[in-house]
């Protein structure tokens, strides 16, 4: 007769995963299911520096630990990317604390384990990857999900569950300081580029997050979450297709924003995270509040009186899990319950996503661990490995843009160089404000930075090319004085060609020039680097500004006399190599611009998603016409656009398929790249619509010799905007699809005649068209 004790229904993964749910439910007390919903941030002090204003108002813990875990812990908050921790000696600490948990509560379910993971897994001694915006200056969607599971992989070896990335906020104010953190401008690229992190990321059995849903780009005057008064138009045709793409992907989890939209913070919004997340989209998995947005619905927006009340908000509304700690979720909302404010339905509703999650995480199976597997490696537990540096590298390449060049580059073998500016020699240039360096690590400046991250100065002088290199700041990224800047003169009056190398110093909350916070007033030049630059072309010397930045700048008082002008945005730890490669001349340019340069003006906020009423006219001073379209990006060696062509089809219906023909030729020594943008056009609509919008963009690579046909397929559905009636509709009637390597760069243009009726679509319309190539004929 068998002894063995039986298993626990809901530790049982034979049992469906509801079923293990509900018996667990059953079981627990008010304050065991309460505990489940929300975070514990345990070692963030005064000592580490502040992150973010208002933290340490809100991270002290109600109890002690001891007292704390007898009711179990739903999430634990960044046990690696709070302070800078060893990596096994962070696992075995978090294994202690899992453990800890597991025993301290009557039905032992361990914490899930979320982590930031922008620019890769924010712990110290990972690999820093290139920031989103040069994820969306790629357009190549299956390297960054190749990224995206390198990233979900290290995170599953350190016991960590929840990543919270991507941000498919779509950038709307370039003068907003999460630029840098956005894919870029243009809901289709956001919403390609962001679903495949998602894929990337989860395909290592750890969770994604949407962030921020929804409307935080759009504040007034791009300024750091402030109100966001914008059309249900604007949210449905632009901010809200990234979220509903990503969905799709299947991500696991999104995290509210921290704005208001018209008087209402989307944390107390149940129309936004229950009707529309829930209810139309169908999402399941669940909502996290991002960090401190609960309390902040007393202390900032005003709209509650009490923790208790801000709980009650917060839960109605849609909010499963409050982090960074627990605060309003806490004490005060089990004793809003006991005095009947709160409906304790609301808590199980809540509750079921969470343990449903964990359930499917494997943290409720008999035989779950809480040692991580990085403890079982018999290596050093390395994070920043070859393969991860050799990927990172490859996504730098590919995203860097050349956006002008008269024939100074690519720059020849033995150049005596000039290399000036803020951004040459150091490795901050080339990380974000995400990155753990740069988020952690500078409230460190005793702590080694623990990976190798060359500066573009260093790239240069070990380059091949063997250039002769000599280096002068001119000025820090703000401040400086005319003695750096004479030093910096006389350095590229003595050079074959002046190297200038500007832009932003990543940061937070005023710390820095761009990041979260650190909004710009203008978009010219930070400090005086436009000063520096112009000094240096006044020498005669031919002048390539390389920028590394978190937005784009403007450029029209220089460009005309600039010999080139290359972008990098924050392209991560293997950036400068990346860089050197291009200028040169081993890697052809590959990047296109996620972003929109701005033209004339130090304040111009649009971008190339404009209805005409938008665009340069007779009635306005101003000209908001870009210096550097979306979608633009030089190479050395162009493609050969040899045709463009549409299908067979005379006519589109309005429920069916439309195919563009694009044949490519590659007739350079090397290999070359090209982007091939589909955008619509239509001429007559029943709202003001966009000038025109992307529809599609297809990275195509050609050898040596190569010409390729690729064929485009266009579903009706992607022509769909929200009508007069507010709901989204194909209108039958004549557009415009115009295909061409930029927004400005239109190779043709096939007008054709949609036919049918007009159709309404939802959620499960066709947002992505499918692209076939193959080897064409010379």
């Amino acid at each position: 007769m068998s002894t063995d004790t039986p298993v626990e229904v809901w530790r049982d993964a034979g049992v469906p995963d509801e079923d293990r749910v509900e018996a667990l439910m059953a079981r627990m007390s008010l304050a065991e299911k309460v505990a489940q919903l929300y975070g514990v941030w345990v070692g963030i002090d005064d000592g580490d520096g502040e992150m973010a204003p208002h933290q340490h108002e809100f991270t002290s813990l109600p109890v002690g630990w001891d007292e704390l875990v007898q009711n179990g812990i739903g999430q634990l908050t960044r046990p690696f990317g709070t302070k800078p921790v060893d990596v096994l000696t962070g696992a075995t600490t978090l294994a202690g604390a899992q453990r800890s948990i597991a025993a301290a509560g009557r039905w032992g379910v361990p914490a899930l384990v979320h982590e930031e993971c922008l620019t890769g897994l924010a712990a110290w001694k990972a690999t820093v990857y290139p920031s989103p915006l040069c994820w969306g200056a790629s357009f190549d969607p299956d390297l960054v999900e190749r990224m995206g599971a390198q990233i979900g992989a290290t995170m599953r070896r350190l016991g960590i569950h929840q990543g919270l990335a991507p941000v498919v906020d779509v950038a709307r104010d370039l003068r907003w300081g999460r630029v840098e953190e956005t894919i870029g401008e243009d809901p289709v690229l956001v919403g390609t580029i962001g679903s495949a992190y998602v894929r990337g990321v989860q395909s290592a059995g750890v969770i994604a997050t949407l962030k921020h849903f929804v409307g935080y780009s759009a504040s007034k005057a791009g300024r750091n979450l402030a109100p966001v008064s914008v059309g249900r138009r604007e949210i449905a045709d632009v901010l809200l297709p990234p979220f509903e793409m990503a969905l799709r992907a299947g991500v696991g989890s999104v995290m509210n924003s921290y704005t208001d939209i018209d008087g209402v913070p989307v944390a107390a919004d149940p129309t936004l995270l229950t009707d529309l997340l829930r209810d139309t989209y169908g999402f399941t998995g669940t909502v996290v509040a991002d960090y401190f947005s609960v309390a902040f619905l007393q202390t900032l927006h005003n709209v509650a009186g009490s923790p208790g009340d801000a709980a009650r908000l917060a839960l109605t509304a849609g909010i499963d899990v409050e982090l960074p700690t627990v605060n309003a979720y806490g004490p005060p909302l089990i004793e809003a319950i006991d005095r009947g404010e709160v409906d304790v339905a609301l808590v199980d509703r809540a509750l079921r996503r969470v343990l449903l999650q964990k359930v499917r995480l494997g943290l409720l199976d008999e035989e779950w661990t809480p040692e991580p597997a990085v403890l079982e490696e018999t290596d050093d537990a390395v994070l920043d490995g070859e393969s991860q540096r050799a990927l990172a590298g490859e996504l730098a390449r590919r995203s860097v843009v050349l956006l002008r060049n008269t024939g100074s580059l690519p720059l020849a073998a033995g150049l005596r160089l000039a290399v000036v500016g803020p951004r040459a020699d150091t490795p901050q240039a080339m990380m974000g404000c995400y990155s753990f360096p740069m988020h952690v690590g500078v409230h460190h400046p005793d702590v080694p930075m623990g990976i190798e991250v060359p500066t573009l100065v260093e790239a240069l002088r070990a380059d091949p090319a063997r250039y002769d290199v000599r280096y002068e700041q001119g000025v820090p990224v703000l401040g400086g004085d005319d003695e750096g800047i004479a030093a910096a003169v006389a350095a590229a009056a003595d050079a074959d060609v002046c190297v200038a190398v500007l832009g932003d110093q990543a940061g937070l909350f005023g710390r820095g020039t761009s990041g979260e916070g650190c909004d710009a007033a203008s978009l010219r030049l930070p400090g005086r680097q436009e000063e520096l630059l112009e000094a240096v072309l006044a020498t005669g010397v031919p002048v390539v500004l390389v920028l590394l930045v978190g937005r784009p700048y403007e450029l029209a008082r220089q460009v005309d006399r600039l010999a080139a002008v290359v972008c990098g945005f924050f392209p991560g730890e293997e950036g400068a190599r990346a860089l050197a490669d291009v200028l040169s001349g081993r890697a052809d340019p590959a990047g296109r611009l996620p972003v929109s340069f701005p033209g004339d003006g130090g304040n111009q906020p649009s971008t190339y998603l404009a209805a005409p009423l938008s665009r340069r006219s007779e009635v306005s001073s101003v000209d908001p016409t870009p210096l550097f379209p979306f979608g633009h990006g030089l190479s050395y060696t162009p493609i050969t656009w040899k045709d463009v062509v549409a299908g067979a089809e005379a006519t589109w219906p309005t429920d069916g398929t439309f195919d563009v023909r694009v044949t490519l030729h590659n007739g350079a020594a090397g290999p070359v790249s090209d982007v091939v943008q589909v955008y619509l056009h239509d001429p007559v609509a029943e709202v003001a619509r966009p000038v025109q919008s992307l529809l599609t963009a297809h990275r195509v690579d050609l050898e040596p010799g190569e010409t390729r046909e690729v064929t485009i397929t266009l579903h009706a559905d992607q022509t769909s905007y929200t009508g007069a009636s507010g709901r989204r509709q194909v209108d039958p009637g004549a557009v415009e699809l115009r295909v061409g390597a930029s927004s400005a760069d239109i190779r043709e243009t096939i007008s054709v005649s949609m036919t049918g009726p007009r159709r309404q679509v939802g959620f499960d319309r066709v947002m992505e068209a499918t692209v076939t190539s193959g080897a064409a004929e010379d």
